[in-house]
């Protein structure tokens, strides 16, 4: 799983984007985690299966959702206390219930 975050200037999506490649390790998980900015999101995209979006940047978040659509990538918004989340567990958490949800979404109704 390769996860964005992606924030204004890059300087405190590279924190949260530590944090969670430390919490994915401590659970065994083979995620990587990168910081971007918000003027080189639509060349990262190609290279992501997740986009966190900085709190910050709620204005942008419609037009980030459909250029990551195009792409079959989930984005989901950080919480305005993402930086509160020291051991990037919360943030993990957040991750994973959007990619379970996008999952339900294509899976379609159960056969009857």
């Amino acid at each position: 799983m390769r996860i964005l975050v992606v924030c204004g200037a890059g300087a405190s999506s590279t924190f949260v984007a530590q944090r969670v490649r430390h919490a994915a390790h401590e659970r065994g998980l083979p995620y990587t985690a990168s910081a971007g900015t918000e003027m080189s999101l639509p060349i990262d995209l190609d290279t992501a299966d997740v986009v966190l979006v900085g709190p910050h940047l709620s204005g942008s978040l419609k037009r980030i959702e459909g250029n990551a659509a195009a792409r079959g990538v989930v984005v989901v918004l950080l919480p305005e206390d993402v930086f509160a989340d020291h051991t990037g567990e919360r943030t993990l958490e957040l991750i994973e219930a959007a990619i379970a949800a996008r999952r339900e979404a294509t899976a379609g109704p159960a056969p009857a």
